[in-house]
């Protein structure tokens, strides 16, 4: 088939959603195309083999130098294939605070406050606590998206928690209730050990349906536009291109990363940055590909003596060589980490309207983004800024469909960032150092005199970078110059919607899985109605 009633542009967290949902009655023919493949393997559904995802087919995009991190080129890996980012992501179950979404609101977002989204976070939540009940005033019982509770988790994970504790900070077992702030084991996108990925959830059950189509290895080379209205997609698949027709709508769910890129290779951007690329102006959207946010993130490591944590060392093989043999006997054992196993939220100043530090303990050393081998045993610990002032653009680097974007977070343009991720540093070493880690005997790879505001922001800007949340870059609102209004349509072209992270018009205080789920359960509501 040529012709669909809807196109689906990514079969990521967000596009996922929108197809399976959008394909689950029956009433409308539905088009997924996917750049990557199925992410149907061994790999991909194993929790513990995240790191070796590195050297699958994903996107691993760098950023233009960094000026805010000594002039360093960022990593910034993404999801490629079904799942996207789900299907390479460390599966922590998090929505982010009321306060945000109360904000986008207050933005101009109407609908988008937290009355409006729990809703949508509830319906596609299949949390293993609630399958009996079928949910409570936070939770859903019965979703597409399994979240499991970690039943292996490593001792040091759970002494972290434990040293959290003693430092009085308050423990929390469920970060997506009625309290965020406090420290705690996470909850995972897990389904009886195996990762749950957004095509799990929502593709895959609907792979048989005779009005969905899968189409994956397709990379969309632009939109096709007609009259103000976009009217299908053109693709590179196997050895041409090719043009596919939508008779209601396309979607755009490409990220944060990918629907920018798509709509300036389309002539759809700043006016001057497509003339300086030579491509055709279709519309000048000055705002597409501004506004991009992102978490950024400090590491501190620690190398212990015990060798209870997971590490490098031929005990360390030993043992998870044995791990992956039950993981695929049985789905169970320490097969299962997240890696980031605990962790949780801080408030930097008691102003903060929610917690604005974020924590992600790893029982492993971590040196740049895990593609830096390190022998022996250890533990890390991200403390990264959950609502920084920076902001970066996407941009192309040429007009060449296959190319890669011109990534530029600015990360630590604002000094109010690292002035926050300072504080979050310091507090974050207070817990690092307090019993009962110490009883692994850790010792700190990087050690500096932390009093030192100056040895601080150096170590910083040295190691931060992302901890992989990029938003914003579409981003929604009331105002003229926003990319899309408050249920999604792309403003200043009929037939045309984006649903992904890129719509956020504020990152919000967490990952951003859950929340992209959201956002595409919320589009296909909003396109059933439109198209009804």
């Amino acid at each position: 088939m040529t012709e669909f009633d809807i196109i689906v542009i990514g079969g990521g967290s967000a596009g996922s959603a929108v197809a399976g949902r959008l394909s689950e009655d029956g009433k409308r023919t539905v088009c997924l195309i996917e750049a990557g493949g199925n992410n149907d393997n061994f790999l991909v559904k194993t929790p513990g083999m995240m790191p070796f995802l590195l050297k699958n087919a994903n996107w691993r995009f760098d950023t233009v130098p960094q000026k805010g991190l000594n002039g360093r080129i960022g990593y910034q890996p993404r999801g490629r294939g079904l799942g996207g980012s789900s299907a390479i992501n460390a599966m922590v179950y998090i929505r982010g605070n009321k306060w945000d979404y109360d904000n986008w609101a207050a933005m101009g977002c109407a609908g988008w406050s937290y009355d409006d989204v729990l809703p949508y976070f509830k319906k596609s939540e299949g949390n293993v606590r609630f399958k009996d009940s079928g949910g409570d005033n936070y939770h859903g019982g019965d979703g597409p998206l399994a979240v499991s509770d970690q039943k292996w988790p490593n001792p040091g994970s759970i002494a972290f928690v434990k040293a959290a504790e003693n430092l009085q900070m308050p423990i929390l077992d469920d970060f997506n209730g009625a309290k965020q702030e406090g420290m705690g084991i996470y909850q995972v996108t897990q389904k009886d050990g195996e990762r749950w990925s957004a095509a799990r959830a929502y593709v895959e059950p609907g792979r048989n349906r005779e009005n969905l189509d899968i189409r994956t290895k397709s990379l969309v080379e632009k939109l096709i536009v007609k009259d103000g209205r976009v009217t299908g997609v053109q693709i590179k698949r196997r050895f041409g291109s090719e043009t596919i027709n939508a008779r209601g709508a396309v979607i755009l769910s490409a990220g944060a990363f990918g629907s920018p890129h798509i709509l300036q290779l389309s002539g759809i951007g700043p006016a001057e940055h497509l003339k300086e690329k030579s491509l055709d102006l279709v519309l000048d959207k000055p705002q597409v590909g501004e506004n991009l946010k992102d978490h950024i993130d400090f590491v501190s490591g620690y190398e212990t003596e015990s060798r209870e944590l997971i590490g490098d060392s031929l005990e360390g093989t030993i043992r998870m060589g044995k791990a992956i043999i039950e993981h695929r006997m049985k789905r169970t054992g320490i097969m299962t980490t997240p890696y980031a196993e605990a962790g949780g939220f801080w408030s930097s100043d008691p102003d903060v309207p929610a917690p604005d530090i974020q924590y992600h303990f790893v029982p492993a050393m971590l040196e740049d983004h895990g593609r830096e081998k390190v022998k022996g045993h250890g533990f890390s610990c991200h403390a990264c800024v959950l609502r920084p002032y920076s902001k970066g653009t996407v941009r192309l680097n040429s007009n060449d469909p296959a190319a890669p974007p011109a990534l530029d977070p600015n990360f630590l343009d604002d000094d109010r960032d690292i002035a926050t991720l300072r504080k979050g540093v310091r507090h974050m070493q207070r817990i690092m150092e307090a019993p009962p880690l110490t009883d692994f005997k850790p010792t700190n790879r990087h050690p500096i005199d932390m009093s030192d505001d100056a040895a601080l922001d150096s170590l910083i800007r040295q190691r931060a970078d992302t901890v992989y949340h990029p938003v914003g870059t579409c981003r929604m609102g009331g105002d003229d110059d926003a990319v899309v209004d408050a249920r999604l349509k792309f403003k200043g072209l009929d037939g045309l919607y984006i649903a992904d992270a890129s719509i956020m018009p504020e990152i919000v205080s967490g990952n951003t899985n859950a929340p992209s789920i959201m956002i595409g359960e919320r589009a296909a509501d909003f396109i059933k109605a439109d198209l009804a």
